[in-house]
């Protein structure tokens, strides 16, 4: 079990701390919902961490078998729906080094499909998912 908190700080604006570590993040409501987008909004931290779940559990599978995948980068595209306010859809593109090997390419696919986070997720978020070997 992990154990998070937040404070409010007024001006939308929250403080968590991830209690094991005693690091910080600050969230702010988004500008299309009478924040003022300074900071994350809680539903960008959904897409953040969708990233980079996927990026680590590849990395430590990866590792396992000898496979180096520094240098590999995610974005993640969130999209909102209005009523109910919440996420739609999320688009992920992954760039994985050029040297992952085409025979380990669809293990590793695999493994990001299948992180904690996306496994999570409600299914009803549209979730396109692109690799490029580009790196």
């Amino acid at each position: 079990m992990v154990k998070m908190s937040a404070v409010y700080q007024g001006e939308k604006h929250c403080e968590i701390t991830h209690e094991p570590s005693g690091s910080h993040i600050g969230t702010d409501a988004p500008k299309d919902n009478n924040g003022k987008g300074e900071l994350f909004s809680p539903t960008d931290l959904v897409g953040a961490a969708t990233g980079s779940c996927m990026l680590t559990v590849m990395a430590i599978a990866a590792e396992k078998d000898g496979v180096q995948l520094k240098g590999s980068r995610v974005t993640v595209e969130k999209e909102m729906t209005i009523n109910p306010r919440r996420i739609s859809k999320l688009t992920v593109v992954l760039h994985l080094p050029q040297s992952v090997p085409h025979d380990y390419r669809k293990k590793l696919e695999g493994i990001a499909l299948t992180c904690p986070v996306k496994l999570s997720l409600h299914p009803d978020i549209q979730m396109p998912i692109v690799f490029h070997y580009d790196i």
